[in-house]
């Protein structure tokens, strides 16, 4: 991603009067950017002031060449797990392609590998054996589900690849056949009937409380639109156009959407109970302004886990709003791959397909039942 000379460009990336020192135009954040032995090398400089990020600029670039010498040379074969394992993160967390919460996702996947398993923080990577491995994955995977387990086996696998950039070891243990990732199966779907969400968010509105209606309509802002949360919170009335009947959607703005970069958006339609919803709460707020937030609440899941237990069905959460979107979108005959890109997905269709694939099945059964040859018998006789 090239950077700009003018925050006004609109660029992610701002050059400074420094060689091989850009800003951040998001964060604010200064990161070192240069090139070693042909490779474009990203480090992060832990600051928003410029003098800081100067000073800081030349240690930062020589940690980062001695550690390409060290991996390059193979010269550390008593590396321990821990060292390689900080490398992995530094390297996360100075890649301009992860979001802050995807970083703090593998440090969490890390810190619960390094509980699971005490005293590999201190041993040379060469001395761990396959089958000590093998006793961490069949252990490790009995305490969390499929996709934190897969998660943390990626990880340790990135790790072990570290260990045989330094010459430690030749072979990648955690890559054996017997540490096979687990099959991440998608849970059940059980969302309300429609009659069952009318009530749902009536129980939700009568509660009583100072929020009551603001949580109702959160809920239903959510169901309305299959926003992720995070997502819902930064959308403004600016956001909603109305003369075109859609909504845009940016995300939170040091971090934008999920799988994007900061400044791409996306466009949901309004469906007519999301436009019906919207002009009932313009018309009870007219005079706020267009920045405003839409949602007054950033959160509900305790008013929607008592309203649930009251109407008596299973509890949900707010990402199980966006599986409701989706799901009443499918029944209604919208094809998946339309779906998904309200949805945000950027794969075409293959996760929903996974999520929502017997919907599809089921539909295309009901469908199936109304064509017959009979009628087109009897015309011809």
């Amino acid at each position: 991603m090239k950077a700009k000379n003018d925050a006004k460009s609109g660029s992610l990336w701002q050059k400074t009067k420094y060689s091989n020192l850009v800003r951040n135009a998001s964060s604010g954040k200064y990161f070192a950017r240069f090139r070693s032995n042909g490779k474009l090398i990203w480090r992060g400089l832990n600051t928003d002031v410029l003098s800081v990020a100067a000073q800081r600029l030349p240690d930062k670039i020589k940690e980062a060449k001695d550690e390409q010498v060290l991996l390059a040379s193979g010269s550390d074969p008593r590396i321990t797990f821990e060292a390689a394992a900080k490398i992995y993160i530094e390297r996360i967390n100075t890649s301009p392609d992860f979001k802050p919460r995807t970083k703090a996702y593998h440090q969490e996947r890390l810190d619960a590998f390094f509980k699971s398993w005490p005293g590999v923080k201190a041993t040379a990577i060469k001395d761990i054996t396959k089958a000590e491995c093998i006793e961490w994955r069949n252990r490790f995977a009995q305490d969390y589900s499929p996709t934190s387990f897969n998660h943390t086996l990626g990880i340790v696998r990135s790790i072990f690849e570290i260990g045989i950039e330094t010459g430690a070891r030749r072979d990648n243990p955690a890559k054996a056949k017997e540490m096979k990732r687990l099959s991440e199966t998608s849970k059940r779907l059980r969302l309300p009937e429609p009659e069952q969400f009318e009530q749902f968010v009536k129980e939700i509105e009568n509660s009583g409380s100072g929020f009551s209606k603001s949580c109702a309509e959160l809920v239903q802002f959510l169901a309305f639109g299959g926003f992720r949360i995070t997502e819902a919170k930064h959308i403004t009335w600016a956001d909603c156009d109305f003369a075109r009947g859609k909504i845009i959607v940016n995300g939170a703005p040091e971090t934008g959407l999920k799988g994007r970069h900061i400044g791409e958006a996306r466009e949901v339609p309004m469906i007519p109970d999301m436009r019906q919803l919207l002009e009932r709460m313009r018309a009870a707020r007219p005079d706020e302004v267009k920045s405003g937030k839409v949602t007054r609440v950033s959160e509900c899941q305790k008013a929607m886990d008592r309203a649930a237990k009251a109407v008596g069905f299973a509890r949900i959460t707010h990402h199980d709003l966006r599986h409701l979107f989706a799901t009443r979108c499918i029944e209604a005959g919208v094809d998946i791959p339309t779906v998904s890109r309200w949805l945000g997905h950027k794969d075409g269709g293959a996760l929903a397909m996974k999520v929502y694939g017997h919907l599809r099945d089921q539909h295309s059964t009901e469908m199936a039942q109304k064509v017959s040859f009979k009628k087109a018998c009897e015309c011809n006789t």
